[in-house]
């Protein structure tokens, strides 16, 4: 296998043969099992290292009775205890500022950047120079992998703060030699006019924010009289939240923009976020790409793997970081996997619908369980959705009330307010209230949307 050492230390100066689909031919079409016994000795190293320099991890082995050298197949690997969030920001909090599963002196860090901690202690994420370098050398053979090649522009659309996406996306651009243009979002009113003026400018043939910025960003260059497929784009790429794998999304952004659409993404704590992401010749879904980071979908209660065609949970462990290695990383999130023959020649496993929702963000409401981007695929399938909706949750006395208000750009609003109701009761097993709006009467976001505002715990206390 190409460059496969622990630590990692990739050629900084190599490119493929620019006619080659493969940034490395041999670890992307490999026979899976083979490349799955490189994976599991890696695994071992990776265990070793973070027990050997972590408090965090050799404590958490012992208490497990977990010794990372009987880790011999994958089966005895999913007995490994998963880790969450929440243990993150107890270590940080109990070992400021990085916690006590960071594994190298503060002289070997590189960058810093973390959650926003709008709800709550904000979590810290180190990564090393090595590591750093690792990110940027990944994530350029998976750009690759998207068709974008040394000297194509990169329109980099998404905030440049503390989140990750955007960093590592241009991290990845810079290493594969791209024109990469940092432009960032929301960081004042009329950035997205400009934005729309730079792109009618600069023709860039890859642009990279989240979906909802992407609509946004349509949106307004037709307000400012500009088609958005005068911008030229060939490849668009994204991660942020669920949408670019959802039909209906894809085909919003498709149809508006010309381009092609791919998904990507973990979590940020996993970066390499794009070791999940699809290819110029797989453009639906997202590989798995089991050399960079391995890739289990699991169970939600026993963290034991699914077989493929299941649904479950993504569990993740880095195969090449060393400042913050995270090792069985549960995310919370909810996917489907196959394995099946990819038209790229990849050899991975995919994800056929993308990551499409968060167990924690599940709601319920009169027993049903109720995924917020059930109702966003939904919506986007309605002829005249206006482009924005809310979702309110709500109690009156012991019944739970759902009530969706709906943009609508339809002249006649009756038949559209039926339509909804109707398909979203198919959709979600419980027939919601419906309030029809007009276009443009929700903020639009320059990052994530945010759509659902649960009122029953105000609810309850306000009635006592």
């Amino acid at each position: 296998m190409e460059e496969w050492t622990f630590p990692v230390q990739y050629d900084e100066e190599y490119l493929p043969d620019p006619e080659s689909p493969y940034w490395f031919e041999q670890r992307e079409t490999m026979d899976p099992q083979e490349r799955d016994a490189a994976v599991l000795e890696r695994i071992r190293e990776v265990m070793r290292y973070a027990y050997d320099n972590s408090s965090f991890y050799k404590n958490k082995y012992d208490e497990a009775d977990v010794n990372p050298d009987d880790i011999t197949s994958f089966e005895a690997f999913e007995q490994v205890p998963v880790i969450t969030k929440e243990e993150m920001r107890t270590s940080q909090t109990e070992h400021p500022p990085f916690g006590d599963y960071v594994c190298v002196p503060s002289s070997e860090i590189h960058h810093i950047h973390g959650t926003s901690g709008t709800t709550g202690t904000p979590t810290a994420f180190s990564i090393g120079r090595g590591d750093w370098a690792a990110i940027a050398n990944n994530h350029a053979r998976i750009l690759w992998g998207m068709g974008l090649r040394p000297g194509d522009g990169v329109f980099v659309s998404a905030i440049f703060s503390l989140y990750l996406g955007s960093w590592g996306a241009m991290a990845g651009a810079e290493r594969l030699r791209c024109q990469v243009f940092p432009f960032g979002a929301g960081a004042g009113g009329g950035m997205t006019a400009r934005a729309v003026q730079w792109l009618a400018r600069c023709r860039p043939r890859g642009f990279y924010a989240t979906p909802s910025y992407a609509l946004r960003l349509a949106e307004v260059a037709q307000e400012e009289k500009i088609d958005p497929k005068e911008f030229g784009l060939d490849v668009m790429f994204f991660s942020g939240e669920p949408g670019a794998s959802v039909p209906s999304v894809r085909k919003q952004i498709e149809d508006a923009f010309g381009a092609t659409v791919i998904d990507t993404g973990t979590m940020a704590e996993m970066t390499p976020f794009m070791s999940a992401a699809a290819s110029a010749g797989t453009p639906e879904g997202m590989l798995l790409w089991q050399d960079i980071v391995w890739h289990e979908v699991c169970d939600p209660e026993t963290f034991r793997t699914v077989p493929y065609g299941e649904e479950g949970t993504p569990v993740y462990t880095h195969l090449e970081r060393t400042s913050q290695p995270m090792i069985r990383l549960a995310s919370n999130d909810l996917t489907r996997w196959v394995m099946e023959d990819n038209p790229c020649g990849r050899t991975y496993p995919r994800l056929p619908e993308g990551v499409y929702g968060r167990i924690d963000d599940m709601f319920q409401v009169r027993g049903e369980n109720v995924y917020p981007t059930e109702i966003d695929n939904y919506l986007r399938t309605v002829e005249g959705y206006g482009g924005e909706h809310r979702v309110i949750v709500s109690r009156s006395g012991s019944m739970d009330e759902l009530l969706v208000k709906v943009e609508c750009g339809r002249s006649e609003t009756d038949g559209f307010e039926k339509e909804v109701a109707s398909g979203l009761q198919n959709v979600l097993g419980l027939r919601p209230a419906i309030e029809v709006v007009e276009v443009n009467t929700f903020d639009r976001s320059d990052h994530k949307s945010r759509r659902v505002t649960d009122e029953r715990e105000h609810t309850q206390r306000g009635s006592g």
